[in-house]
């Protein structure tokens, strides 16, 4: 019997369990398409799952980790041949599929996307998850029709994947870029990322008015709660701010005064099923746009055994940009 490593989580009596073992290729999931992966990522749902702070999986056992890139070995779906290149975000893997943290996995082939060309695995794995949500938020407002010449754009969680890649997307754009992190020792790191000011998140984690000072035409939210409520409340008139994410919690304590007095719009942003086409668009325009040497500056590189400490220390914050796999 064909097997390989994996980090496989199991649930018992006693509660759950993460530990490396064999894998038997004969119990993968469905699907039409066999992956030898070769690098993956951790994110922030990664470290929910890791931690089990929150119930993203729901099947058990589980091979934890919601994207891959690597090398096709088998397909029965004329999309793909052996030795294609591909990529895959979300889709439930992780969750209710088997994920991404084992030397192959079996998915379905509409679930992947072709490695852009000139890009390698890890490059895209520099990416991952976090860096393809801030890009679907960049093309969210742009299809709102917002611009840099309307005026500034914030960032929070700026020092987080998602932050650090949408302030160099925005800023690579021609955006001035507003910075929101709880990290002060972060600023340079911000600022060569393209930030042109760094504030303190606490100006907008605490309970605030229903409309504020506006300061932004537009936003990219990865926190939630106060948080999100107070960016629209700074909103300037006929702006928008894309959300996709709870960092700070699931809650919106906010009115509707920004919405209905100065034209704001809330653009909910989702990676997991998005659509194959937005995908297709948002990994080519990752590939045309976002300065490699800036991805490398966020980027930090583990072996596939570090991914369960690393997934605490991106809950605790102490993970600053991105991080790649070598699962090998």
């Amino acid at each position: 019997m064909t097997t390989f490593k994996a980090l496989i989580a199991g649930k018992g009596e006693t509660g759950t369990s993460l530990a490396f073992g064999d894998f038997a290729e004969a119990d993968l999931m469905e699907g039409d398409v066999t992956v030898r992966v070769t690098h993956s990522t951790v994110n922030y749902k990664d470290g929910l799952a890791l931690t089990g702070r929150a119930p993203v999986v729901r099947r058990w056992p589980m091979i934890p980790g919601i994207d891959f890139a690597g090398r096709v070995e088998a397909s029965d779906n004329p999309a793909f041949k052996p030795g294609d290149l591909v990529i895959l975000n979300g889709w439930g893997t992780g969750e209710t599929h088997l994920g991404a943290y084992a030397q192959k996995s079996r998915v379905k082939a509409d679930w992947l996307v072709p490695l852009p060309e000139g890009m390698n695995p890890g490059e895209a794995m520099a990416i991952g998850t976090a860096g393809y949500t801030a890009m679907l938020c960049v093309l969210a407002l742009e299809k709102h029709g917002l611009k840099p010449s309307d005026g500034p754009v914030v960032v929070t969680g700026a020092a987080g994947g998602v932050g650090s890649v949408a302030i160099a997307l925005l800023a690579k754009a021609g955006w001035h870029v507003i910075a929101s992190t709880g990290r002060a020792e972060e600023a340079d790191y911000l600022k060569g990322l393209g930030a042109a000011e760094i504030i303190d998140r606490n100006e907008l984690s605490a309970p605030g008015r229903p409309l504020g000072k506006e300061r932004w035409i537009a936003g990219v939210d990865a926190v939630g709660a106060h948080t999100l409520a107070n960016l629209l409340s700074m909103t300037k008139y006929g702006g928008a701010i894309a959300a996709c994410g709870l960092a700070q919690g699931m809650d919106l304590p906010a009115s509707v005064a920004p919405f209905i007095l100065r034209n704001v719009a809330l653009l909910g942003v989702d990676s997991v099923m998005c659509p194959k086409p937005r995908r297709l668009e948002a990994w080519g325009r990752l590939a045309s746009d976002l300065d490699r040497d800036k991805l490398a500056a966020m980027t930090t590189t583990i072996p596939l055994e570090d991914v369960i400490e690393t997934g605490r220390a991106i809950l605790d914050g102490k993970v600053r940009g991105r991080v790649v796999v070598e699962v090998g």
